[in-house]
């Protein structure tokens, strides 16, 4: 079941599976993303689909206030030409 759609600029549609919790946070010399099944089956989807688009600077701002878990810090995913 789907709970939440995000659109990025009306080409890529950002889609959560329901129940994903996803959370990111720094340590000393590392970014750690840790995600239960939905949360990566997620994540998955979104960077395949960023990797078939054909849009030039696609890219996705992540944070506590839209999808990732309270606490984590922002997260940016971005497709390099």
């Amino acid at each position: 079941m789907i709970i939440l759609h995000n659109h990025i600029k009306s080409f890529m549609e950002i889609v959560w599976k329901e129940n994903f919790s996803i959370m990111v946070k720094s340590e000393i010399d590392e970014v750690v993303i840790s995600a239960n099944k939905e949360g990566l089956e997620s994540l998955a989807k979104i960077i395949s689909d960023m990797a078939k688009c054909t849009v030039h600077g696609v890219h996705i701002h992540l944070d506590q206030y839209n999808s990732l878990n309270d606490g984590s810090i922002d997260l940016v995913i971005e497709k390099m030409d």
